[in-house]
């Protein structure tokens, strides 16, 4: 059943029609000289009789549209940027000037002129050519209201992107983060794989995992929660440094910094430690902020952010006692202490938790990690919450793991990895039988990754970041629906699926042409 389109589109569609009966609609032989930003860098310092011998062909989509009689100024838009036209009637043929007169705001077209500069001092094209590439078919947002309906933001990112180019560059950022931080890695000498998407297994964090189902198979898959184990593999087989960058998956809520799909890099070195791991992401974040964002101080999360080093390194214990102001007198060594100190503070969700390390945990990290607002590594985490990380030497209640926080933000999360078969059944065995006893986020046991270990995995230091959040801080969104070009978005009740919210019936049509 077709929508019912509103007043605004069945003009548009007739103004359609009559090109299309002309059969000049949707033209695909037009060629281009120029960016609308090569143009603007022709026409830098041109005199307001302008450059007639220095002729640009630009296509672009009409942003901005001021008609005065039989002249008219337009801006249109590409992808280098803006550029403003002006044409007359007198300069254009008949037809020309007649078809001009159909164009609105949106319609992509090809407009060909000499530049000269306005009296304002702004460099424009004087036309002498305009062709109708494109007709859009609904009216844009105002261009001084902009797209006000953040869910229309989200779910017609498309309709986002042509109003808003603070929004375009936001995403060119994110490409250029993900390029350098593919160039760090590679010039340490790290390779980039691909590792399964699904799985039959449910490993390398703990996490609820999306599960589908391959037919031919007749196989139950799980979507990947890490690449982690595959990455091990690899490094038992002898790739020292490894590392994936790509889309993982996990069956959880949506909020400011979680989305079901995300993007991480996941790192896997040889020889190496979890304090290397800091050192490096300590360097790589460094570089991002001098590279891409140009700056060290950040507006995030409703605080400033400072990215210079060195960063602190604070056990999760003194985490506690210096930025959650809790009591040096609860020594934290003991369920009760941890329950009094919990109590204290009025952290209450902690006081059900009947284990040591998972109430320890749970106490920093609903009480504490909100309160980080530099980058901060966290260290010393409960061997309970740390499945996959090579026991401390001096105190097994402990693993050689760190977490970084940032904003209250976790960013990243690396240990040295356990690599003893034994002792990793032995937790794997803890995950099954807690997933047994209700726990969806443990995880299953890999037996082919126990034998991959018995073949012997060199001592390693692995970590993951977080692409998503990452990209939020050095862009400053507030948001991870800022930075995913496509989230996930709950459906409208009265629309059906988010797939069908493409209408546009939530943004404003009041648009002057």
């Amino acid at each position: 059943m077709s929508k019912e389109r509103s007043e605004q589109e069945l003009v548009r569609i007739e103004k359609l029609n009559a090109f299309r009966g002309r059969g000049i609609a949707y033209p695909n032989d037009q060629q281009l000289s120029h960016t609308c930003d090569e143009a603007l860098q022709l026409g830098g310092g041109a005199p307001a009789e302008g450059y007639t011998d220095r002729i640009c062909e630009v296509a672009g989509r009409i942003v901005a549209l001021r008609r005065m009689g039989k002249a008219a100024f337009c801006h249109i838009q590409d992808r280098s940027g803006r550029i403003q036209f002006y044409l007359r009637k007198d300069d254009l043929s008949e037809a020309e000037f007649a078809d001009f007169k159909t164009m609105d705001l949106g319609d992509i077209v090809a407009v060909k002129g000499f530049p000269f500069t306005t009296r304002t001092g702004e460099v424009t094209l004087h036309l002498h050519e305009i062709r109708l590439l494109v007709k859009c078919l609904h009216p844009l947002p105002e261009k001084w209201h902009g797209l006000q309906d953040v869910e229309t933001r989200y779910r017609q990112r498309y309709l986002d992107l042509i109003v808003s180019p603070e929004v375009k560059k936001t995403f060119a950022d994110r490409a250029r983060i993900i390029s350098e931080v593919r160039k760090f890695f590679d010039e340490q000498g790290f390779i980039e794989v691909e590792t399964p998407m699904m799985a039959p297994l449910s490993s390398g964090a703990t996490a609820k995992p999306f599960v589908t189902h391959h037919n031919a198979l007749d196989l139950k898959l799980n979507m990947r929660i890490a690449p982690e184990l595959y990455l091990k593999r690899l490094v038992v087989g002898g790739v020292e440094r490894v590392y994936e960058l790509g889309r993982v998956f996990r069956n959880e809520g949506l909020s400011t910094q979680h989305n079901p799909e995300f993007s991480m890099i996941e790192f896997y070195q040889a020889y190496a430690t979890y304090e290397t791991c800091m050192d490096q992401t300590e360097a790589l974040v460094g570089r991002l902020c001098e590279r891409v964002a140009g700056k060290h101080t950040f507006d995030f999360n409703g605080c400033t952010v400072s990215t210079e080093g060195p960063w602190p390194r604070l056990t999760m214990k003194e985490a506690i006692y210096q930025l959650g102001e809790v009591s040096r007198e609860y020594d934290l060594e003991t369920l009760a202490s941890v329950h009094a100190a919990a109590e204290s503070v009025g952290c209450h969700q902690v006081l059900g938790i009947e284990e040591w390390g998972a109430a320890f945990y749970e106490l920093f990290d609903a009480y504490v990690s909100p309160k980080i607002v530099n980058p901060t590594f966290i260290t010393r985490f409960p061997m309970i919450v740390s499945p996959l990380s090579r026991t401390s030497d001096d105190d097994p209640r402990f693993v050689d793991r760190f977490e970084l926080f940032v904003a209250g933000m976790e960013l990243a999360n690396a240990f040295s990895e356990l690599n003893d078969p034994e002792e990793q059944r032995r937790r794997f065995e803890s995950q099954v039988a807690a997933k047994q006893a209700g726990d969806d986020e443990a995880m299953d046991l890999d037996e082919d990754y126990i034998t991959a270990l018995e073949y012997g995995l060199p001592p390693t230091a692995g970590e993951g970041i977080g692409i998503d959040r990452l990209v939020m801080l050095l862009t400053e969104s507030a948001s991870i629906r800022d930075v995913i070009l496509f989230p996930q978005m709950r459906p409208r009740s009265n629309r059906g699926a988010d797939n069908n919210a493409g209408s546009s019936e939530t943004v404003s049509l009041s648009v002057q042409n």
